[in-house]
């Protein structure tokens, strides 16, 4: 009977993924070293990009949350249905107005624990409750659309916000939409 050697399983020396491996590493090291400057320069844009970022996404949390403010003075047989909802834009506008860096509040949210924003006109409400709702369902949307839009661009932190702020509009018009029946 012939017998047939075998290749050993394992050869000597490194191993290809170890080499690959290590001259990832050494690559990475090399690129941060030299690129230090440049990184450095790029993270100190970011705070203020993602504190803009920040700023506008909580004013329009804001204006969002003047909506619900009119439409319930208009229509205060809405407070059940409209509470919650106007709730959790107000947490949303809070959570945008937290700083990223520090303790310090952003711009927005400086201005109105100041207490004298400059005063905006009120929204318009439509006379009929129904209507009402169907705009604040628009308003919803057409935010929570916008946001999906802007989060493309958002560094990590505020993207994952805005993802949430943005899912959470989008349930926000869904709700309204719903019909009395299917509560």
């Amino acid at each position: 009977m012939p017998s047939y050697r075998t290749a050993p399983r394992s050869r000597p020396g490194p191993r290809r993924r170890s080499l690959l491996a290590g001259a990832t590493g050494v690559a990475s090291a090399a690129l941060l070293a030299g690129c230090s400057d440049s990184a450095d320069s790029a993270a100190d844009e970011r705070p203020s990009a993602a504190r803009r970022l920040r700023a506008a996404a909580a004013k329009d949390s804001r204006e969002l949350l003047r909506q619900y403010d009119a439409v319930l003075a208009a229509h205060p047989s809405l407070d059940k249905r409209l509470g919650p909802l106007r709730g959790e834009v107000k947490r949303h506008a809070e959570a945008f107005e937290k700083s990223t860096d520090d303790a310090s509040p952003s711009p927005a949210a400086s201005g109105t624990a100041a207490g004298s924003p400059p005063k905006a006109p009120s929204p318009s409400v439509a006379p009929d409750p129904d209507a009402a709702v169907r705009d604040l369902a628009k308003a919803e949307r057409e935010l929570a659309d916008r946001r999906g839009r802007t989060l493309l661009d958002a560094p990590a932190e505020e993207g994952r916000l805005l993802a949430s702020v943005a899912a959470a509009g989008a349930a926000h018009a869904y709700l309204l939409t719903e019909t009395e029946n299917d509560k």
